[in-house]
């Protein structure tokens, strides 16, 4: 016995890892991720989805998809209607990064068949830069240095990065390296040894950057 037939939209978060195969659905579906991102292969296109874009897959659409460990899908299952009918990449305003067991469904998916399109376009895979980061954060980076790892252009980078994190890449940057530091400081770490191993000039630099974005010293994280 086949799955139910979809007779009216519903939603629902999903957790995905891993590689899955070429599959169709009776129903269309939408998709796009509250966390993390996936690869996918739509009609025998390349496609990806992560917190700032999603994808609309029509009824009968073959699709396979790769996702990292940790991504959080939020789907719609859909009847066919005006809207699913074709292959479509769609903005995800700042109010639909979130999801309620509460959502309306029906509401939900009306809000997004009214999103502005989205052109293809490259994916950025942020665990990638980020292993990078942390493994030489005694390094510099400055932007074009991170945009080139995501074969971007600066200018580009700094906007797709913005709009994935809510962040810029270097208020990014500080973040990760007050991260490293505070987690050596409370291991016992010399002061100017963290200072250089997290990419700051010296330990009153680093001190600096602890009072004015935390709020801290070393002292205190050592306690």
């Amino acid at each position: 016995m086949g799955p139910a037939a979809v007779l009216h939209p519903t939603c629902s978060v999903r957790c995905y890892s891993g590689e899955h195969a070429a599959h169709a659905h009776g129903h269309a579906q939408v998709l796009y991720a509250l966390h993390g991102r996936m690869e996918l292969e739509v009609a025998g296109r390349a496609a990806f989805v992560d917190t700032t874009c999603g994808m609309v897959i029509p009824a009968g659409t073959a699709h396979a998809f790769l996702a990292p460990p940790g991504a959080r899908m939020f789907v719609i299952d859909a009847p066919d209607q005006p809207g699913v009918g074709r292959v479509r990449r769609f903005a995800i305003a700042p109010e639909h990064r979130a999801f309620a067991a509460s959502d309306d469904a029906a509401l939900r998916l009306a809000q997004i068949l009214q999103a502005p399109r989205v052109l293809a376009r490259r994916a950025i895979a942020p665990e990638q830069l980020e292993r990078a980061v942390r493994a030489a954060l005694h390094e510099d980076w400055p932007t074009v240095r991170m945009a080139a790892l995501c074969f971007l252009s600066p200018q580009r980078f700094h906007a797709r990065w913005l709009a994935l994190t809510g962040r810029t890449p270097q208020a990014w940057l500080r973040g990760e390296r007050l991260d490293a530091a505070a987690r050596e400081l409370a291991q016992g770490v010399p002061l100017d040894t963290v200072a250089l191993r997290t990419g700051y000039a010296s330990a009153s630099a680093l001190a600096y950057a602890l009072r004015r974005d935390r709020g801290t010293g070393a002292r205190a994280l050592r306690a």
